[in-house]
């Protein structure tokens, strides 16, 4: 069952400064749009299959990793809440 995707205002910050970041550090998009790939491709997966997942000291949130960043979720039986990147 594909779960919904909650994307958290903390979370969304978090993607778009990244995103920035590896723009003007590397004065191209190519980098960028391809991690932001990868971030959406890593949710896409954990929302549409049982994916393997980390947990942390904090019940109920996990991380997966994705290239050198952790994201920070909470899952239940139809949700998925993208807490921070």
């Amino acid at each position: 069952m594909v779960k919904r995707i909650i994307w958290s205002t903390v979370a969304k910050t978090n993607r778009r400064e990244i995103l920035t970041y590896w723009l003007f550090r590397n004065k191209s998009n190519v980098y960028p749009i391809k991690l932001n790939g990868l971030f959406n491709e890593a949710i896409k997966n954990l929302s549409e299959h049982n994916m393997p997942r980390r947990h942390t000291d904090i019940i109920g949130v996990y991380v997966k990793i994705v290239r050198d960043y952790k994201i920070f979720f909470e899952e239940d039986d139809n949700v998925i809440i993208i807490l921070s990147i």
